[in-house]
């Protein structure tokens, strides 16, 4: 077996044999996070699921004035999951990885984060660190869209 690997490692030699190598290597992982982005999903939303049943037998008098923002931040975790999906599924169609889909699930996540956050236990310097993190998110969102755009037409 470790002959054969070795074998396999010698004949990479080839600059052609081994970007083919590599370009298998990163297909394979590429699937494998995929697979587990999926059951990912599948569990946050199971979580989702399960929590609102809970609070709809438990509290459902008052279900939306206590767990909102909770419910508001499971949501979130999902749509975050299925970014990550579409931007690994997006690499393995075309090989690059889509600046302006990474920056779209940055703003999501900061976004759950500012939902889902605690006026109370935070201080200044934590909301000026996430309001620096929405303009440079946001700054860098446009930049890349305009770009994008500008691309576009300039193709026709």
């Amino acid at each position: 077996m470790l002959k054969k690997i070795f074998r396999q490692i010698s004949k990479l030699g080839n600059e052609e044999n081994f970007l083919h190598f590599t370009e298998s290597v990163e297909a394979i992982i590429s699937k494998v996070l995929s697979l587990a982005m999926i059951l990912v999903i599948i569990v946050s939303v199971c979580d989702l699921l399960i929590f609102l049943a809970k609070e709809l037998v438990n509290h459902s008098d008052n279900l939306l004035k206590d767990t909102l923002f909770v419910i508001f931040g499971l949501f979130l975790n999902v749509l975050i999951a299925l970014e990550i999906l579409e931007n690994i599924t997006a690499y393995l169609k075309k090989h690059v990885i889509q600046v302006e889909l990474v920056i779209v699930t940055s703003l999501i996540a900061v976004s759950r984060k500012i939902i889902i956050l605690d006026l109370e236990k935070k201080t200044a310097a934590d909301l000026i660190g996430l309001a620096t993190a929405i303009f440079a998110l946001s700054i860098s969102y446009l930049i890349v869209r305009l770009t994008n755009r500008g691309n576009s037409n300039s193709g026709h």
